[in-house]
C-alpha cells in the first residue's frame, strides 16, 4: 500500500498557519506535527515549577514563559513549545517570524515528561536543544519518578545531575527547585 505524500511547508508558512490554529504544532525540516496534550499531573507540575522560578527570578532580568511561547533552534530548524522557557536579557526573535512569536535565545528550558513524550524529550528533542548557543541548562521533570534532571552545559560538553530529594539547583539562574514543592498535591 502506498504511503500518502507528506506536504512540506516553509517555516514562514508554518508560523502563519500556527497563528490561526487552535492547537500547537512542532516544525522541523518542512514537516509539521501536532503536539500531545497534557495530563492533570503534567499541568500541575508545570505550574509548580513555573511558580518557583518566577518567584525567585522576581527583580532579575529574566522572564519565565509558558508553553504558549515558541522557541526555535536555528542550528537544526526545530520550532517547538517547551513546557517552560526562561529568557534573560533582551528577547531575540527569529528573523523568519515577522510576528515576533518565536525566540531563539532561551537560557533554560523545562520539559515535564509524560508517557507519550518522554522518549522524544530525553532523546531527539534534547539533542536539538543542546545546539541552542544561549542555552545553559535543560530541566527534565519526571512526575512518575519524582525526579528532576538538570542537563548543564560545561566546558567539556553537557553533563546531567539527577535529584530525587531536597533541592535541585539551576546554577545559570542562581535558583533552586524544591522536590517537595515541584511534586506537591499529587492527584489520585
Amino acid at each position: 500500500m502506498a504511503q500518502p505524500a507528506r506536504q512540506h511547508i516553509s517555516f514562514d508558512d508554518y508560523v502563519r498557519l500556527e497563528a490561526m490554529s487552535p492547537i500547537r504544532h512542532e516544525w522541523l525540516d518542512g514537516t509539521v506535527w501536532a503536539m500531545a496534550g497534557g495530563t492533570a499531573d503534567h499541568a500541575a507540575v508545570t505550574v509548580n515549577v513555573s511558580t518557583q522560578l518566577a518567584t525567585q527570578l522576581k527583580g532579575k532580568p529574566c522572564r519565565v514563559f509558558s508553553s504558549d511561547f515558541r522557541i526555535r533552534c536555528k542550528a537544526t530548524g526545530l520550532g517547538t513549545y517547551p513546557d517552560l522557557s526562561v529568557i534573560c536579557g533582551k528577547l531575540q526573535f527569529d528573523s523568519a517570524d515577522p510576528g515576533r512569536t518565536t525566540s531563539t535565545n532561551p537560557k533554560v528550558l523545562v520539559e515535564v515528561l509524560g508517557p507519550s513524550t518522554e522518549a522524544y524529550d530525553r532523546g531527539e528533542k534534547l539533542d536539538h536543544y543542546k545546539k541552542i548557543p544561549s542555552l545553559e541548562e535543560v530541566v527534565l521533570v519526571a512526575p512518575s519518578t519524582k525526579t528532576i534532571e538538570i542537563w548543564r552545559r560545561g566546558r567539556a560538553g553537557w553533563r546531567v545531575t539527577k535529584v530525587d530529594s531536597g533541592i535541585a539547583t539551576l546554577t545559570s539562574l542562581d535558583v533552586t527547585l524544591s522536590i517537595a514543592e515541584t511534586f506537591r498535591d499529587p492527584l489520585a
